[in-house]
């Protein structure tokens, strides 16, 4: 795979970016993200009536010309469409990946990579346990180090809490919100630890209001949306995780760090993150989040470095 690079294709999104960069980073090669973004009416239609070429993409897009990269890592539904025309451009020669059920012809792609929540199986598809995502130990020994100083003193057990918000299943009130905060600090009282929590784009300003009233008077860091994230470095340093419902990805890194992990129910839901939640639930990874302190052991998974060996190999095959 000497001098090979790849392309990352995603429509900008959070949770996409997340899963298609944390695979390319696994894999090792150089890549470029490419944001895409489609025209009128490709934008609405699905996939399967791409049209041909690259038409269909917006000149708002990120341009998507030779030379052709040797390994396409895409995510999201208008990222099918141009992956498949930079495969044809290439004439084969570029390896296509898609992360999530791209409801296509399943070998129009080389690989396919889905949760078992997703149902779906085939000759070129693996199954991975939950998202692919970006939470190595290298990463998190470096946050450890980086944020080791600002967390000097504070009381013990260290909780990180990660928030989510509303999406396309799940709704997040300040009522919801209000509840949320009600466990979070009778779980603070009964730890006497710290919590460490890291709200979301999705949570919204109201929300984290209603989240910092709730929990005021009790030992509490709450990042407030400006510098750099420290998502990373609460994983690192945190005893035990509470997360939100509301995203796969999140509670896919948070259960690749071997610590306890309490997932909080927000109302609604899908059938596809119900049977996501209730395996990790039945192998005894996660617990539900009732405000109660708990102390389990599991084995972390983390399914990036599979996948990731496994385009590896494929593409050592590649003539």
């Amino acid at each position: 795979m000497k001098n090979s690079v790849a392309w990352v294709l995603t429509e900008g999104m959070a949770g996409m970016v997340t899963q298609a960069v944390g695979l390319a980073e696994a894999v090792g090669l150089p890549f470029k993200e490419k944001t895409i973004r489609l025209r009128s009416p490709w934008r609405w239609v699905p996939p399967r009536l791409w049209p041909p070429g690259l038409m269909g993409l917006d000149p708002s897009s990120d341009p998507l010309a030779p030379p052709w990269p040797d390994l396409v890592i895409s995510c999201g539904r208008k990222s099918i469409g141009p992956a498949l025309a930079v495969k044809r451009a290439s004439g084969g020669r570029s390896f296509c990946a898609h992360i999530q059920n791209p409801h296509v012809r399943l070998h129009a792609f080389d690989l396919i990579v889905v949760g078992t929540h997703d149902d779906l199986t085939g000759n070129n598809v693996i199954v991975a346990k939950g998202a692919i995502h970006r939470v190595t130990q290298n990463r998190l020994c470096e946050a450890a180090a980086e944020y080791r100083e600002s967390l000097v003193g504070l009381p013990r057990p260290l909780t990180a809490v990660l928030v989510g918000g509303a999406n396309r299943v799940y709704t997040m009130s300040p009522n919801d919100v209000a509840g949320f905060a009600g466990k979070l600090a009778s779980f603070s009282d009964a730890t006497g630890g710290t919590l460490l929590v890291t709200p979301s784009r999705r949570t919204g300003a109201s929300n984290v209001a209603t989240l910092k009233d709730g929990l005021r008077g009790h030992c509490v860091k709450i990042w407030d949306g400006t510098g750099e994230n420290p998502y990373f470095g609460y994983l690192a340093h945190a005893d035990q995780i509470v997360v939100t419902c509301d995203s796969v990805s999140m509670v896919s890194e948070a259960c690749a760090t071997g610590k306890p992990v309490y997932v909080f129910d927000l109302p609604g839901g899908s059938a596809k993150f119900k049977r996501f939640h209730q395996a990790l639930r039945d192998e005894g990874i996660t617990r539900p989040f009732t405000g109660e302190p708990q102390d389990w052991r599991y084995e972390p998974f983390n399914d990036t470095t599979r996948v990731a060996a496994e385009i590896c190999r494929l593409l050592a095959r590649a003539p």
